[in-house]
């Protein structure tokens, strides 16, 4: 059952300490830059103390993760700033939208039959909405439901950060809330390694992939056995060349896979197909970075079907292409500047003028990060998740709690939710 979500009070939350002068100026990178100007939401529910503790005591609490989010902002200075022109962060201080609520329901009700549409109302803002020269780079928002659980909703500014920065955050915020002293320092210049560009002459805009049309979400959830079965799928029928197939790769490339059927049934015309996948590169640059270096570090490994039939693409071929894609991605790679050229053939993909038919899938990973681990000082998650994004065949691939098991979350057109017949 859903509740009323009321709002209490807003908030804008300056860091403790001011930033320095001479980091005021922070440069958006090339991956800054090309990143879509939308929020990046993820929720967290955390269930009541079963003890009555204080932790139950909502105002107790919303003071901490009040007084604990200005003193993180000091070490996260950029996230309190304000975005100028898709060229740099003005590290001003600005601060951080934070919404306090109430919710009349139960967080049990709300987790054990998730409404997709509806979990937006735990969020401060849309994901959808545009991050523009005014907008709060983060914004959080504390539901306090009548049961004594709490949800928290986080959306962070995909222009000065990817899923591992937003977790970094988030960790760093829950560990100063139950009060460690020390907090992992994020260094924030990446663009040195990769260096913006004029947007005037390059051909790419951040917003080309977004849509204006209707999105919506369905989520499907891949149990231990249901992704032991899909491995052992995708050596039937193929030479797998992609040996020992990630749980990611596999689920991924079963979700193309159903893409490419739906879409050959929606026209007779010869299509072709294509898909993208999210890569951190912090492990993959030489020498590799720390995984809490700060900004958008990621690229895209790009895969495009065109054989005449694709009826006779097996799904161990597409795990083949679509695996063999990523893991091309490497020191190398990055210092060729593969990625900007990635870039360019999926601008080319997305131009309306284009005589060819192209259906693009895109995918994006955050089964790695340790969200089921972030604590506030009263527990850790029931439950972390994501909500609708204003992108036309976008996956975002999550675990689930007991990490064994992948949760997809699928946005795609209102029209096709009946369409896409994936199984779990």
């Amino acid at each position: 059952m859903e509740g009323n979500v009321e709002i209490i009070s807003k908030y804008m939350i300056k860091p403790s300490s001011p930033t320095s002068p001479h980091l005021k100026i922070l440069k958006l990178s090339f991956l800054d830059q090309i990143a879509p100007p939308v929020y990046m939401p993820i929720i967290f529910f955390y269930q009541a103390d079963e003890l009555g503790s204080k932790h139950t005591d909502h105002a107790h609490n919303f003071q901490l993760l009040k007084q604990s989010l200005s003193n993180t902002l000091t070490l996260f200075y950029p996230l309190a700033g304000r975005i100028h022109e898709n060229s740099y962060v003005d590290c001003n201080d600005a601060g951080a939208e934070l919404i306090e609520t109430r919710v009349h329901a139960n967080v049990s009700d709300v987790i054990e039959e998730p409404h997709m549409q509806k979990l937006q109302q735990y969020l401060p803002v849309k994901p959808s909405s545009v991050v523009d020269a005014e907008a709060a780079l983060l914004a959080v928002q504390i539901n306090f439901f009548d049961c004594g659980g709490t949800v928290i909703g986080v959306c962070l500014s995909h222009k000065i950060a990817d899923g591992t920065s937003l977790v970094t955050f988030i960790e760093a915020w829950a560990a100063t809330c139950r009060g460690e002293s020390k907090i992992m320092q994020s260094n924030f210049d990446l663009a040195a390694l990769f260096p913006p560009k004029d947007f005037s002459t390059y051909n790419f805009r951040p917003s080309d992939t977004m849509t204006s049309e209707k999105i919506v979400t369905k989520r499907f959830v891949f149990d231990k056995d249901k992704l032991v079965s899909l491995k052992e799928a995708a050596a039937v029928g193929s030479e797998l060349l992609v040996k020992n197939p990630t749980r990611v790769e596999a689920v991924s490339a079963y979700i193309w896979r159903h893409f490419i059927e739906m879409a050959k049934g929606k026209t007779e015309k010869e299509k072709m197909f294509a898909a993208v996948h999210a890569v951190n590169l912090r492990s993959r640059t030489s020498p590799p970075l720390p995984e809490h270096a700060f900004g958008n570090c990621w690229s895209i490994a790009f895969t495009l079907f065109t054989a005449d039939d694709p009826s006779n693409l097996g799904y161990g071929d597409l795990i083949t292409k679509l695996g063999g894609a990523i893991r091309k991605i490497d020191g190398d790679y990055i210092k060729q500047k593969k990625n900007e050229e990635n870039w360019s053939r999926v601008k080319k993909l997305n131009d309306p003028s284009s005589k060819v038919e192209i259906e693009l899938c895109n995918f994006s990973s955050w089964c790695r990060f340790p969200v089921y681990q972030v604590n506030y000082g009263w527990g850790e998650p029931l439950w972390v998740c994501t909500t609708t994004m204003p992108f036309k065949n976008v996956v975002l691939l999550m675990s689930t709690k007991t990490g064994d098991g992948i949760e997809a979350w699928v946005n795609m057109l209102e029209d096709d939710v009946d369409k896409l017949q994936i199984h779990e």
